[in-house]
């Protein structure tokens, strides 16, 4: 067999291996998705059976306060913390997925050069000035093709550090929030409370 249906046939293993590995992450990704989403239902369900619970065993309204102060915080904190989850699982597949395609990238250069190596020692004699700018021309895509690499990785990176600048803001509000809202809920039991002593 010649060299070049030897490099055409690897090159189409490797692609077709290349894709499966892409459909092994997204398959994980969802997997990983749906495990969060059932465990998330499954604690849901858990916190409202606790939560009715308590309810029922409550004696007087400022026990009912307390189950109310108590249930917000946490359904805020998981809300967030469902979210970052929700952003951990894309990152990674995504982290994962652009790293097959670097590695299908980087193996593409790499045939392409052997190919036009291949050609350059085939080629007649006075064809030097066209191979040297088929060489350059390629060169110059593979610099082209690395920036856009290197271009995605930064806008990841910065995503990565926006998102976590706005997922601490997301739990300083909602702290402040569920702070404001006890304290509502404090004053509003104390006038019930006051109501019901006269």
């Amino acid at each position: 067999m010649s060299a070049i249906p030897q490099n055409v046939l690897e090159s189409q293993q490797a692609t077709l291996n290349n894709l499966f590995a892409a459909q092994g992450q997204l398959l994980q990704g969802f997997e990983k998705l749906v495990g969060l989403n059932l465990n998330l239902l499954r604690s849901s369900f858990e916190q409202a059976a606790g939560q009715s619970q308590q309810v029922i065993n409550a004696k007087d309204v400022q026990d009912v306060v307390a189950l109310s102060q108590s249930a917000v915080k946490p359904n805020a904190t998981q809300a967030l913390q469902y979210g970052k989850n929700v952003y951990d699982i894309f990152s990674d597949l995504q982290l994962n997925l652009s790293r097959i395609a670097e590695a299908q990238l980087a193996q593409g250069q790499q045939q392409a050069s052997e190919a036009i190596d291949q050609l350059a020692k085939n080629a007649p004699t006075g064809t030097e000035s066209a191979v040297a700018l088929l060489k350059s021309s390629f060169a110059t895509a593979s610099n082209a093709a690395e920036t856009v690499v290197k271009a995605a990785r930064q806008a990841a990176d910065a995503a990565e550090s926006n998102f976590q600048a706005a997922t601490n803001a997301s739990l300083k509000a909602a702290a402040q929030a569920t702070e404001a809202g006890n304290k509502t809920v404090e004053a509003a039991a104390a006038a019930a409370a006051a109501s019901v002593k006269k």
